[in-house]
Protein backbone atom coordinates (compact mmCIF):
# COMPACT_ATOMS: atom_id res chain seq x y z
CA UNK A 1 0.00 0.00 0.00
CA UNK A 2 1.17 3.59 -0.57
CA UNK A 3 2.36 5.40 2.53
CA UNK A 4 0.98 8.73 3.67
CA UNK A 5 4.33 10.30 2.77
CA UNK A 6 3.95 9.07 -0.82
CA UNK A 7 0.37 10.34 -1.02
CA UNK A 8 1.40 13.75 0.34
CA UNK A 9 4.17 13.91 -2.24
CA UNK A 10 1.59 13.29 -4.98
CA UNK A 11 -0.78 15.90 -3.57
CA UNK A 12 1.96 18.49 -3.38
CA UNK A 13 3.03 17.70 -6.93
CA UNK A 14 -0.52 18.22 -8.22
CA UNK A 15 -1.16 21.23 -5.96
CA UNK A 16 2.28 22.69 -5.17
CA UNK A 17 2.64 24.46 -1.85
CA UNK A 18 4.69 27.17 -3.57
CA UNK A 19 1.46 28.42 -5.18
CA UNK A 20 -0.02 29.26 -1.77
CA UNK A 21 -0.53 32.86 -0.70
CA UNK A 22 1.98 34.15 1.87
CA UNK A 23 -0.63 34.17 4.65
CA UNK A 24 -1.75 30.61 4.00
CA UNK A 25 -0.44 27.36 5.51
CA UNK A 26 -1.72 24.35 3.52
CA UNK A 27 -0.24 20.86 3.53
CA UNK A 28 -0.23 17.96 5.97
CA UNK A 29 -1.92 19.03 9.22
CA UNK A 30 -2.37 15.68 11.01
CA UNK A 31 -0.92 12.27 10.22
CA UNK A 32 1.87 9.70 10.48
CA UNK A 33 3.94 9.78 7.25
CA UNK A 34 4.72 6.06 7.56
CA UNK A 35 1.07 4.97 7.76
CA UNK A 36 -0.49 3.04 4.89
CA UNK A 37 -3.20 4.60 2.74
CA UNK A 38 -5.98 2.59 1.13
CA UNK A 39 -8.81 5.14 1.06
CA UNK A 40 -8.85 8.92 0.49
CA UNK A 41 -11.87 11.12 1.24
CA UNK A 42 -12.45 14.66 -0.04
CA UNK A 43 -14.56 17.45 1.48
CA UNK A 44 -14.73 21.23 1.43
CA UNK A 45 -14.41 21.84 5.17
CA UNK A 46 -12.97 19.84 8.10
CA UNK A 47 -16.06 20.26 10.26
CA UNK A 48 -16.79 17.84 13.08
CA UNK A 49 -19.53 16.17 11.00
CA UNK A 50 -17.18 15.74 8.03
CA UNK A 51 -14.45 14.30 10.25
CA UNK A 52 -16.90 11.81 11.81
CA UNK A 53 -18.13 10.75 8.36
CA UNK A 54 -14.62 10.31 6.97
CA UNK A 55 -13.66 8.13 9.94
CA UNK A 56 -16.89 6.14 9.69
CA UNK A 57 -16.20 5.49 6.00
CA UNK A 58 -12.71 4.19 6.76
CA UNK A 59 -10.67 7.02 5.23
CA UNK A 60 -6.93 6.96 5.87
CA UNK A 61 -6.58 10.51 4.54
CA UNK A 62 -9.09 13.34 4.41
CA UNK A 63 -8.30 16.04 1.86
CA UNK A 64 -10.09 19.32 2.49
CA UNK A 65 -9.98 22.67 0.80
CA UNK A 66 -10.40 24.81 3.88
CA UNK A 67 -7.90 24.66 6.74
CA UNK A 68 -8.64 23.30 10.17
CA UNK A 69 -6.25 25.84 11.70
CA UNK A 70 -6.91 28.89 9.53
CA UNK A 71 -5.65 31.37 12.12
CA UNK A 72 -2.94 30.90 14.72
CA UNK A 73 -3.94 28.77 17.69
CA UNK A 74 -2.11 28.15 20.95
CA UNK A 75 -3.71 24.91 22.08
CA UNK A 76 -5.39 21.85 20.60
CA UNK A 77 -6.79 20.51 23.86
CA UNK A 78 -10.16 18.90 24.39
CA UNK A 79 -11.52 22.28 25.49
CA UNK A 80 -12.07 23.37 21.89
CA UNK A 81 -13.51 21.87 18.73
CA UNK A 82 -10.19 21.95 16.83
CA UNK A 83 -8.41 20.03 19.55
CA UNK A 84 -11.18 17.46 19.60
CA UNK A 85 -10.92 17.05 15.81
CA UNK A 86 -7.13 16.55 16.06
CA UNK A 87 -7.74 13.93 18.78
CA UNK A 88 -10.30 12.08 16.67
CA UNK A 89 -8.05 12.08 13.63
CA UNK A 90 -5.02 10.72 15.48
CA UNK A 91 -6.99 8.13 17.43
CA UNK A 92 -8.65 6.82 14.25
CA UNK A 93 -5.50 6.90 12.15
CA UNK A 94 -7.01 9.35 9.64
CA UNK A 95 -4.65 12.01 8.30
CA UNK A 96 -5.71 15.51 7.25
CA UNK A 97 -4.18 17.31 4.26
CA UNK A 98 -5.31 20.78 3.21
CA UNK A 99 -5.14 22.17 -0.33
CA UNK A 100 -6.18 25.80 0.04
CA UNK A 101 -4.82 28.69 -2.05
CA UNK A 102 -2.27 26.33 -3.59
CA UNK A 103 -5.18 24.27 -4.97
CA UNK A 104 -6.97 27.48 -6.02
CA UNK A 105 -4.13 28.29 -8.41
CA UNK A 106 -3.15 24.81 -9.63
CA UNK A 107 -3.83 23.16 -12.98
CA UNK A 108 -7.20 21.37 -12.69
CA UNK A 109 -7.52 23.08 -9.34
CA UNK A 110 -10.36 25.01 -7.75
CA UNK A 111 -10.51 27.92 -10.19
CA UNK A 112 -10.22 25.85 -13.35
CA UNK A 113 -12.73 23.26 -12.16
CA UNK A 114 -15.39 25.93 -11.58
CA UNK A 115 -14.68 27.69 -14.86
CA UNK A 116 -14.84 24.41 -16.80
CA UNK A 117 -18.18 23.48 -15.25
CA UNK A 118 -19.60 26.93 -16.03
CA UNK A 119 -18.75 26.29 -19.69
CA UNK A 120 -15.84 28.68 -20.20
CA UNK A 121 -13.42 28.19 -23.10
CA UNK A 122 -10.14 29.95 -24.02
CA UNK A 123 -9.34 30.27 -20.32
CA UNK A 124 -6.42 32.04 -18.67
CA UNK A 125 -5.67 32.78 -15.01
CA UNK A 126 -7.09 36.01 -13.65
CA UNK A 127 -3.91 36.55 -11.61
CA UNK A 128 -1.18 34.47 -13.30
CA UNK A 129 1.65 32.74 -11.45
CA UNK A 130 4.83 32.13 -13.43
CA UNK A 131 5.95 28.57 -12.82
CA UNK A 132 8.54 26.91 -15.05
CA UNK A 133 7.32 23.37 -14.36
CA UNK A 134 3.73 24.21 -15.24
CA UNK A 135 4.81 26.12 -18.34
CA UNK A 136 6.91 23.17 -19.51
CA UNK A 137 3.80 21.01 -19.28
CA UNK A 138 1.78 23.58 -21.24
CA UNK A 139 -0.31 24.63 -18.25
CA UNK A 140 -1.22 28.14 -17.11
CA UNK A 141 -1.60 28.52 -13.35
CA UNK A 142 -2.73 31.29 -11.04
CA UNK A 143 -5.68 32.58 -9.06
CA UNK A 144 -9.07 32.61 -10.75
CA UNK A 145 -9.89 32.13 -14.41
CA UNK A 146 -11.08 34.34 -17.25
CA UNK A 147 -12.70 32.82 -20.31
CA UNK A 148 -15.61 33.15 -22.66
CA UNK A 149 -18.85 31.31 -23.19
CA UNK A 150 -19.14 29.39 -26.44
CA UNK A 151 -22.18 31.54 -27.24
CA UNK A 152 -23.37 34.77 -25.62
CA UNK A 153 -26.41 34.47 -23.39
CA UNK A 154 -28.45 36.71 -21.14
CA UNK A 155 -27.13 37.40 -17.68
CA UNK A 156 -30.20 35.71 -16.21
CA UNK A 157 -29.56 32.54 -18.22
CA UNK A 158 -25.92 32.43 -17.15
CA UNK A 159 -26.86 32.95 -13.50
CA UNK A 160 -29.26 30.01 -13.84
CA UNK A 161 -26.42 27.93 -15.31
CA UNK A 162 -24.17 28.74 -12.35
CA UNK A 163 -26.91 27.90 -9.86
CA UNK A 164 -27.60 24.62 -11.66
CA UNK A 165 -23.98 23.50 -11.46
CA UNK A 166 -23.47 24.31 -7.78
CA UNK A 167 -24.43 21.93 -4.98
CA UNK A 168 -27.62 23.09 -3.30
CA UNK A 169 -27.39 25.34 -0.24
CA UNK A 170 -30.02 27.32 1.65
CA UNK A 171 -28.02 30.50 0.97
CA UNK A 172 -28.59 30.23 -2.78
CA UNK A 173 -27.09 32.36 -5.55
CA UNK A 174 -27.45 36.13 -5.98
CA UNK A 175 -27.13 38.13 -9.22
CA UNK A 176 -26.34 41.84 -9.50
CA UNK A 177 -27.06 43.76 -12.71
CA UNK A 178 -29.49 43.91 -15.65
CA UNK A 179 -30.84 40.39 -16.14
CA UNK A 180 -31.49 40.83 -19.87
CA UNK A 181 -27.99 42.09 -20.68
CA UNK A 182 -26.01 39.79 -22.98
CA UNK A 183 -22.78 38.36 -21.55
CA UNK A 184 -19.91 36.39 -23.02
CA UNK A 185 -16.63 36.98 -21.13
CA UNK A 186 -16.59 35.65 -17.56
CA UNK A 187 -14.15 35.96 -14.67
CA UNK A 188 -14.35 33.32 -11.93
CA UNK A 189 -12.71 33.41 -8.52
CA UNK A 190 -14.01 30.72 -6.14
CA UNK A 191 -13.87 31.94 -2.56
CA UNK A 192 -13.93 35.49 -1.22
CA UNK A 193 -13.35 37.72 -4.23
CA UNK A 194 -14.13 41.36 -3.49
CA UNK A 195 -10.42 42.18 -3.16
CA UNK A 196 -9.85 41.54 -6.90
CA UNK A 197 -12.35 43.93 -8.50
CA UNK A 198 -9.49 45.90 -10.11
CA UNK A 199 -8.12 42.77 -11.78
CA UNK A 200 -11.59 41.78 -12.96
CA UNK A 201 -12.24 45.25 -14.42
CA UNK A 202 -8.88 45.15 -16.18
CA UNK A 203 -9.78 41.77 -17.72
CA UNK A 204 -12.82 43.27 -19.45
CA UNK A 205 -15.10 40.52 -18.09
CA UNK A 206 -18.84 40.94 -18.59
CA UNK A 207 -19.57 38.92 -15.43
CA UNK A 208 -17.66 38.17 -12.23
CA UNK A 209 -18.53 34.94 -10.38
CA UNK A 210 -17.20 34.78 -6.84
CA UNK A 211 -18.35 34.49 -3.19
CA UNK A 212 -18.75 36.48 0.02
CA UNK A 213 -19.49 39.79 -1.70
CA UNK A 214 -20.06 42.43 0.96
CA UNK A 215 -22.52 45.29 0.62
CA UNK A 216 -20.13 48.21 0.30
CA UNK A 217 -17.55 46.74 -2.13
CA UNK A 218 -20.32 45.26 -4.30
CA UNK A 219 -22.29 48.52 -4.33
CA UNK A 220 -19.18 50.53 -5.18
CA UNK A 221 -18.32 48.13 -8.01
CA UNK A 222 -21.75 48.14 -9.67
CA UNK A 223 -22.13 51.91 -9.28
CA UNK A 224 -18.74 52.45 -10.95
CA UNK A 225 -19.75 50.04 -13.71
CA UNK A 226 -22.99 51.94 -14.34
CA UNK A 227 -21.16 55.27 -14.36
CA UNK A 228 -18.54 54.09 -16.87
CA UNK A 229 -21.22 52.54 -19.10
CA UNK A 230 -22.94 55.93 -19.16
CA UNK A 231 -19.71 57.64 -20.19
CA UNK A 232 -19.13 55.15 -22.98
CA UNK A 233 -22.69 55.76 -24.21
CA UNK A 234 -21.67 59.41 -24.60
CA UNK A 235 -18.60 58.43 -26.63
CA UNK A 236 -16.11 58.86 -23.79
CA UNK A 237 -13.59 56.01 -23.88
CA UNK A 238 -13.32 54.47 -20.41
CA UNK A 239 -13.03 50.83 -19.48
CA UNK A 240 -13.63 48.20 -22.13
CA UNK A 241 -15.78 47.97 -25.23
CA UNK A 242 -19.38 49.03 -25.67
CA UNK A 243 -21.80 50.76 -23.30
CA UNK A 244 -22.89 47.62 -21.43
CA UNK A 245 -22.55 47.62 -17.65
CA UNK A 246 -19.59 45.47 -16.66
CA UNK A 247 -18.75 43.53 -14.68
CA UNK A 248 -22.09 42.19 -13.53
CA UNK A 249 -21.75 40.00 -10.44
CA UNK A 250 -22.85 36.57 -9.29
CA UNK A 251 -22.41 35.82 -5.60
CA UNK A 252 -22.21 32.11 -4.76
CA UNK A 253 -22.02 30.12 -1.51
CA UNK A 254 -18.34 29.91 -0.61
CA UNK A 255 -17.94 26.20 0.05
CA UNK A 256 -20.32 25.21 -2.74
CA UNK A 257 -18.31 26.79 -5.55
CA UNK A 258 -15.01 25.60 -4.12
CA UNK A 259 -16.26 22.03 -3.75
CA UNK A 260 -16.52 21.77 -7.56
CA UNK A 261 -12.77 21.06 -7.46
CA UNK A 262 -13.46 17.57 -6.16
CA UNK A 263 -15.07 16.57 -9.46
CA UNK A 264 -11.48 16.51 -10.71
CA UNK A 265 -9.51 15.69 -7.54
CA UNK A 266 -11.49 12.56 -6.64
CA UNK A 267 -10.06 10.94 -9.81
CA UNK A 268 -6.85 12.93 -10.35
CA UNK A 269 -5.34 12.15 -6.94
CA UNK A 270 -5.78 8.34 -6.86
CA UNK A 271 -4.70 8.10 -10.50
CA UNK A 272 -1.50 10.01 -9.71
CA UNK A 273 -0.88 7.87 -6.62
CA UNK A 274 -1.27 4.75 -8.75
CA UNK A 275 1.20 6.10 -11.30
CA UNK A 276 3.72 6.90 -8.56
CA UNK A 277 3.35 3.75 -6.45
CA UNK A 278 1.65 1.10 -8.57
CA UNK A 279 -1.39 0.93 -6.29
CA UNK A 280 -4.55 3.00 -6.63
CA UNK A 281 -6.32 3.87 -3.38
CA UNK A 282 -10.08 4.07 -3.18
CA UNK A 283 -11.53 7.57 -3.15
CA UNK A 284 -14.75 9.25 -2.10
CA UNK A 285 -16.16 12.78 -2.28
CA UNK A 286 -18.12 13.52 0.90
CA UNK A 287 -20.86 15.64 -0.66
CA UNK A 288 -22.43 16.83 2.60
CA UNK A 289 -23.08 20.56 2.67
CA UNK A 290 -20.79 22.52 4.98
CA UNK A 291 -22.49 25.84 4.29
CA UNK A 292 -23.36 27.32 7.72
CA UNK A 293 -26.84 28.61 6.82
CA UNK A 294 -29.80 26.33 7.47
CA UNK A 295 -32.77 28.61 6.69
CA UNK A 296 -33.47 31.45 4.28
CA UNK A 297 -36.55 33.62 4.84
Amino acid sequence: MPTLAQVVNVLETLYPLRYAESWDAPGLIVGDPSASVTRIAFAADPTAAVIDTAIEHGADVLVTHHPLLFRSVHQVSGLGTRGDIVRKLYQSGCALWVGHTNADAAYRGVGQAAADLFGLVDQHPLVPIHDDEAAAAGHEVGLGRVGRLERPMTFAAFAQRVAGVLPHTELGVQACGPLDQMVETVAVLPGSGDSLFDEVRASGADVYVTSDLRHHPATDAIEQARYEAGLRAQGIAVGHGDDRIRPLMINTPHSAIESLWFRYAVDDVPAAVAQATGTRPESEWLRMSTDPWTLRL
